[in-house]
């Protein structure tokens, strides 16, 4: 949450001549209603369900750079269907999502205490990011240009590791 994952994902997408989509997009456009208001309504169960389609139905027709939920890692279908997918979680430490969000909340995850709340939810979440993850990028005091440009970076060293191997 708050990482920057929607505009790194589209200048990432620019840099490289491809599509950007967003599954949480995608799940606001089919219900017509916010992310917040679908957690108020329905709760977090019901969204999950509706989220873990949408990266399915994502991952099968989207060939550019596809942003994530940063719940979607929780289900492990999702984590399954992304093995071996070229895969960047964007990491910032509760400092810098301060810094950037003020924790707000207009964020469900984070209505009461967010910055213990955030906390909680990365300790939680941390391992099952890096289990899925081809590289782990700090956005932690960059501007989108240097991160879109470690992700690029890292996905190239990745690529050329592997073609060595």
């Amino acid at each position: 949450m708050g990482v920057g994952k929607s505009t790194v994902g589209q200048l990432l997408a620019e840099r490289l001549g491809v599509g950007y989509r967003d599954t949480d997009d995608d799940i606001v456009a089919e219900q017509g209603r916010s992310i917040a208001e679908i957690f108020v309504d329905e709760g977090e169960s019901f969204f999950r369900a509706l989220e873990k389609q949408a990266v399915r139905r994502a991952v099968a027709e989207h060939r550019g750079v596809l942003a994530l939920g940063g719940g979607a890692i929780l289900d492990e279908d999702t984590r399954a269907l992304l093995a071996g997918q070229r895969v960047v979680h964007l990491s910032m430490d509760v400092e810098e999502a301060v810094r950037r969000t003020g924790l707000s909340t207009a964020r469900p995850l984070l209505a009461v205490n967010p910055r213990r709340q955030w906390r909680e939810l990365m300790e939680a979440r941390r391992h099952l990011y890096e289990e899925v993850a081809t590289a782990v990028v700090s956005t932690d005091a960059r501007s989108p240009e240097e991160v879109t440009r470690a992700v690029l970076d890292a996905v190239e060293l990745k690529q050329a590791r592997a073609a060595r191997q």
